[in-house]
């Protein structure tokens, strides 16, 4: 099945949002080469698109059927690697790349799942679980707690924005406002979270051990 163009581009953007704050994160945590960069960068980048495609059965993944993915991606970490130096002065940046590409992949996800035949809630399930995908990945090979289980303001964001972007297939009105729309309130979501320090709820044995 062909990517659609909306769903392709989209899908690039989050790549490349990705791709970035993957290698940065792996520049600020270890001293890599270029080659740690691209291969932090890249799978950061495309991790979370190809959990989906597995799990949806798009065979073989879109990743390895599209060329841009993979020159998106080693693009992005090779922007890192070569403006380093002033991009790990901005911390917050770093967090908004992250934000940019968990907003794009949750709305990918969802959309991309509800079109190989998923229902409402297994294609929101699946949209977040492409939305944190490259971040887990990510956190795993710097050898951190994943963002996904310390952030409360992780998962919800990308549950909101694979919720409006279902809707929004269901309720015939997706198109380009509708999908940045979606995306647009899980990055606010998420950047309010990082901004203001937002958790959800937790366990009070977890609040006495903070």
């Amino acid at each position: 099945m062909p990517e659609p163009p909306l769903l392709l581009t989209l899908d690039l953007a989050g790549t490349f949002a990705f791709a970035l704050n993957g290698a940065i994160t792996g520049l600020r945590a270890t001293r890599l080469d270029i080659v740690g960069v691209l291969t932090l960068g890249m799978m950061t980048a495309l991790g979370g698109g190809v959990v989906r495609d597995v799990l949806i059965g798009a065979s073989p993944p879109a990743t390895f059927r599209y060329w841009p993915y993979l020159v998106v991606a080693a693009g992005g970490a090779l922007v890192a690697f070569f403006l380093s130096r002033p991009l790990r002065r901005f911390a917050l940046h770093i967090e908004l790349f992250d934000a940019a590409g968990l907003s794009l992949f949750c709305v990918t996800g969802a959309t991309k799942s509800l079109q190989y035949g998923l229902a409402v809630a297994p294609a929101v399930i699946l949209g977040a679980v492409t939305g944190v995908g490259g971040g887990t990945i990510r956190d795993v090979l710097v050898r951190r707690v994943p963002t996904v289980l310390t952030s409360g303001l992780y998962a919800i964001p990308a549950l909101a924005g694979a919720v409006i972007a279902v809707a929004a297939v269901r309720t015939g009105v997706y198109g380009l406002p509708a999908a940045l729309g979606a995306a647009l309130a899980c990055f606010l979501i998420r950047v309010a979270g990082v901004r203001y320090n937002l958790n959800a709820p937790v366990a009070p044995e977890a609040r006495d051990r903070g």
